[in-house]
């Protein structure tokens, strides 16, 4: 989880009143946090945020969220803003590449060491966090008064722009940082299949940015700058949003004054950031009975200012308006959780909560997996738990089973894992390959989750490995386990490649087939680097889950 370090003093400061420390450390926790390092002796103090508020990344956004939750200015913090006449153009080459981009500017900012690394920290921070790593969003801080307007966002051959990035003192083009600067090496994934890459200029050609990699050393922010020029890129558009936004606003805490640019994009004109709160009502004795807490509704008025919105209550209503900067409400629960924060969690069981008694149970599939586990242990078979993650070559090519199509893994780590299993046979087939030098006969088992068509399947699986396996054997288990369940099954044919032709079949249950067994092909053995002969039989558990009633007929 991100971890901000900050002084006490200058939290003090951003706060607007001397809070007592020992308060400090007792109240932030109830925000959403865990303190770490703290000294009742130093001013250095270290906050631990979770990951659902991003708004307080920074001592500065602490500050404000503090300023309304220790009742100092509680409701929503409205910032003032000026209209610029700084144009940005967003090219339609990036719709393709990197769509969303969203800018500002903030002037009249002093900025000194302490400001400086806030900054670094909380943009690196976003980065990490809502930006998965740069992936879904990227930003840009810039001395605006080193570049001239309007800028304009386009996307560029690998070798069309020469710039000196970041930390460098000579030119490199956009190919020759993806290989040589840290930073591209880094993140040169992020830009992996493009024959463009995205970059953003201003009037005279400059290169500010070259998104998601690295800025310009044109408009390195010092301790000298003061006007700021602030850029996030992106796929997702309220990701992107809210993080320019955040920035903006903690820029403005420290008493920067933030400028609208105008954006045009797609023949769309628009002011860009735009702090409009969103808008959102709820039944008050929903939110009351949610919670377990007799809370009238200017009750949770009160509360919800005490985080930072603003509310109004009329009747059973509570209508309530949201900062821009707050991303992690989306559902009326979010505001309820909020609600239980501002009233605090240390006034809850002073009201004991009436009690409803409930009686739990299995779930239909788990059950029913119980109870086959039961079965297949009286059979002589020996549980085994294999991994989800699999491969096409040994999920379909070489086990010759029907090819369906996996849900795979974007950056797989090994070449083993690149796709959620589709059957539960090839993952069997490897503790085989592992084992093949034990004593026989073998006989392993599992019940595991599978995905087919994207959702997650329950099957079953068993696997025989000795010198004298047989169709009649493999058939014998296969009754034997359908029978117990009670199933109304029929057996057909097999022609899967997967079996010796004419030793497979598959098992029928209402007109559609749920699995197979048989003996398996003398290449498909080999090709999984087996020894001895394998029969096996997998079928999907799922359909007979609603009918099952608890225990194995």
């Amino acid at each position: 989880m991100p971890v901000i370090n900050f002084n006490y003093q200058d939290l003090c400061s951003l706060i607007g009143e001397e809070v007592p420390k020992r308060t400090l450390i007792e109240r932030i926790p109830m925000i959403g946090s865990d303190m770490h390092d703290t000294d009742g002796e130093e001013d250095d103090m270290s906050v631990e945020f979770f990951p659902d508020r991003p708004d307080l990344y920074s001592v500065e956004g602490l500050a404000r969220g503090l300023r309304a939750f220790l009742d100092i200015e509680p409701g929503m913090y409205e910032y003032d803003v000026e209209d610029t006449d700084i144009d940005v153009f967003v090219d339609e080459s990036v719709e393709s590449v990197r769509p969303v981009f969203r800018c500002a500017a903030v002037f009249d900012v002093e900025i000194d060491d302490t400001l400086l690394k806030s900054i670094m920290e909380m943009q690196e921070k976003l980065h990490i966090t809502i930006g998965r790593k740069r992936s879904k969003l990227a930003i840009g801080v810039h001395d605006l008064d080193k570049v001239t307007p309007p800028f304009t966002y386009k996307a560029v051959g690998p070798h069309d722009i020469r710039f000196v990035p970041l930390t460098k003192d000579e030119e490199w083009d956009l190919a020759e940082i993806l290989e040589k600067h840290e930073k591209g090496v880094g993140y040169r994934h992020l830009l992996d299949g493009f024959e463009k890459y995205p970059i953003i200029t201003d009037a005279n050609g400059e290169v500010l940015s070259f998104p998601p990699i690295i800025n310009g050393s044109l408009t390195t922010v010092t301790t000298s700058t003061r006007n700021l020029f602030i850029d996030v890129t992106g796929y997702d558009e309220k990701a992107v949003k809210g993080a320019l936004d955040i920035i903006c606003t903690s820029l403005a805490e420290r008493g920067g004054s933030i400028g609208t640019v105008i954006m045009h994009d797609g023949g769309k004109e628009y002011l860009s950031p735009d702090f409009t709160p969103s808008s959102w009502k709820y039944s008050a004795s929903k939110c009351a009975s949610f919670l377990g807490l007799p809370l009238t509704p200017e009750d949770q008025v009160m509360s919800l200012r005490r985080m930072g919105m603003d509310a109004l209550a009329e009747g059973d209503d509570v209508f309530v308006e949201v900062p821009s900067t707050r991303l992690d409400i989306m559902h009326e629960a979010d505001l309820f959780e909020d609600v239980a924060t501002g009233y605090g969690y240390e006034n809850f069981g002073k009201t004991p909560k009436k009690l409803s008694q409930t009686t739990g149970g299995l779930m239909p599939i788990t059950g029913l997996s119980e109870s086959l586990r039961d079965v297949m242990v009286g059979m002589g078979f020996m549980e085994v738990t294999t991994l989800t993650l699999s491969n096409e070559r040994e999920e379909y090519t070489i086990s010759g089973l029907p090819e369906l199509k996996p849900v795979t893994v974007l950056n797989p780590i090994t070449e083993d894992h690149t796709c959620l299993r589709s059957y539960l046979t090839p993952s069997l087939m490897r503790i085989f390959r592992r084992n093949k030098h034990r004593d026989l006969p073998q006989r392993i088992f599992e019940i595991g989750d599978v995905v087919v068509d994207a959702k997650r399947r329950k099957h079953l699986c068993a696997m025989v490995m000795h010198s004298k396996t047989s169709f009649t054997e493999i058939k014998s288990y296969t009754e034997a386990v359908l029978r117990e369940i009670g199933a109304d099954y029929t057996i057909a044919a097999s022609d899967y490649p997967t079996f010796i032709l004419g030793r497979g079949a598959e098992i029928v249950v209402g007109g559609r087939t749920i699995g197979f067994f048989g003996e398996m092909a003398p290449k498909v053995i080999t090709d999984f680097e087996i020894t001895h002969p394998v029969i096996m039989f997998e079928m999907d558990i799922s359909v007979f889950a609603e009918t099952h009633t608890g225990s194995i007929m």
